[in-house]
């Protein structure tokens, strides 16, 4: 049996979404602190964190919401916070995507994408990167209104590419929704060891388990008899 396809979670899987966060949230609350916002650095990016928690990694208002939790109301404060973030918000991908991604095309294998995010951030994440021409078909939370594990956003995917599920990989960094969806289709689960180190290797449940992107051309070629 040959591989014809490959789907592909988008964050802790093809971009380290952690990190960027990361490098983005330590300088918008510094240049908050800088016009005036009385918190600690550190308890600063504790909260912003706390707030992600309760209402989800993709929340727009989270500076907002910082402003509440500590009591004040300055939009000089705000804006300082909203455009430093920005302004640090450069989107890179793993090393290796893009020569992975090239190889598979090169290939004729048809790439995917299987994301819980809006619409906009997946599109705008992979924009970003230099990667949104490589793939034939890009599912989003918006267009299902369902997360994975659920099948649907997987079957969206696999019908638009016009593959079965066992000539598919599935490369995601999250067990229960990655690796779980994909087993339930029928699919090969790939798990990004590098995009999640709380689960320790051997645990993820996967067919495969990668420690770089690159590889899958590995487990292609396994296929390619």
């Amino acid at each position: 049996m040959m591989i014809r396809a490959v789907l592909f979670d988008i964050d802790n899987t093809l971009v380290d979404f952690m990190k960027l966060k990361e490098s983005c949230i330590r300088p918008a609350i510094r240049a908050m602190i800088k016009k005036g916002l009385s918190i600690d650095e550190e308890e600063g990016v504790r909260m912003v964190y706390d707030i992600y928690k309760v209402y989800g990694m993709e929340y727009k208002l989270i500076f907002q919401k910082v402003l509440k939790r500590v009591g004040v109301s300055d939009y000089k404060i705000l804006a300082a916070g909203i455009l430093a973030y920005r302004k640090a918000r450069v989107v890179r991908p793993y090393p290796g995507v893009k020569r992975t991604l090239r190889a598979l095309h090169k290939r004729g294998i048809k790439l995917a994408i299987v994301s819980d995010a809006p619409k906009l951030k997946a599109y705008l994440r992979l924009s970003a990167m230099g990667i949104d021409d490589f793939f034939d078909v890009i599912v989003t939370f918006d267009d299902t209104n369902l997360r994975k594990p659920e099948r649907l956003p997987f079957e969206k995917a696999l019908k638009a590419l016009k593959v079965r599920p066992e000539e598919a990989l599935m490369v995601g960094d999250m067990p229960g929704r990655d690796i779980v969806g994909a087993k339930r289709l029928g699919m090969i689960p790939v798990f990004a060891l590098y995009g999640n180190d709380k689960v320790r290797p051997g645990r993820s449940g996967a067919h495969f388990e990668i420690r770089k992107i690159d590889d899958l051309l590995k487990i292609i070629e396994e296929y390619d008899v």
